[in-house]
């Protein structure tokens, strides 16, 4: 009779076995070298965003918001476009749902979108008095508001040391064999147990463009990959 692997805890995978060809995993390293490597790539959005002037929570929030299942490259001028037209809760609330639907038809589920920012700008002015408080349990407390999300958001206008996980943070960060996780709620969690605070916000900053260029979803450019040496390579098959 086979015997039967012991069970692991929810959201985990059994760490992969040590690569005697691989230098071991120093994260500071890794991320500087990553920092450097992304210098000539287009910064995340929420990041650009900040850069420009769009840096308080509401504002922030909202980008987030319209950058779930969107492209950067599509949810960053559509977040200008609705910010430059209405960037505080009391604008965005004297907005109708149709209207802001109109100034966001590029991004995915426009239209819940739509509804969903007209409700938090009308709460934000009726129960916050126009100014999000810095708490991730109120921005968590907004319908289609999680974690990485309110993390982002909270990172970026707040200055709180907080992880948020992407798609690109999940990918990356589980393919090195720094966590083992099999969502990106478990890849929070695991960070959090051993990510070094000083990266908290940066780590998003640093891979999403890394991931998007680099370390990609299909075909990872590890004969390039600046961390090569650090990296386990989990679950590459057809690297170029």
């Amino acid at each position: 009779m086979p015997s039967r692997q012991a069970p692991t805890k929810p959201g985990r995978v059994v760490e992969p076995p040590p690569r005697p060809d691989k230098k071991p995993f120093d994260i500071d390293e890794v991320l500087g070298r990553i920092r450097e490597a992304v210098r000539h790539f287009a910064d995340a959005a929420m990041f650009a965003l900040a850069a420009r002037g769009h840096d308080t929570l509401f504002e922030q929030l909202v980008a987030c918001i319209l950058s779930i299942r969107t492209r950067d490259e599509v949810s960053l001028p559509v977040s200008l476009a609705l910010l430059q037209r209405a960037s505080t809760p009391e604008a965005l609330a004297r907005m109708s749902p149709e209207d802001i639907d109109a100034l966001i038809q590029p991004v995915t589920f426009h239209e819940a979108k739509a509804w969903q920012l007209h409700a938090i700008a009308t709460r934000t002015r009726d129960e916050f008095g126009g100014a999000l408080p810095c708490d991730a349990q109120v921005l968590q407390s907004f319908k289609g508001v999680g974690p990485k999300c309110a993390h982002l958001a909270l990172g970026i206008a707040c200055g709180h040391e907080a992880i948020s996980v992407d798609i690109h943070v999940h990918r990356v960060t589980n393919r090195w064999g720094y966590v083992q996780a099999r969502t990106p709620e478990a890849t929070m969690e695991a960070l959090e147990a051993v990510l070094p605070r000083a990266w908290w916000v940066e780590l998003n900053r640093l891979l999403v463009p890394f991931g998007k260029h680099v370390c990609t979803g299909t075909r990872p450019k590890c004969s390039t990959c600046p961390v090569l040496s650090f990296c386990r390579q989990v679950g590459v098959r057809d690297a170029r």
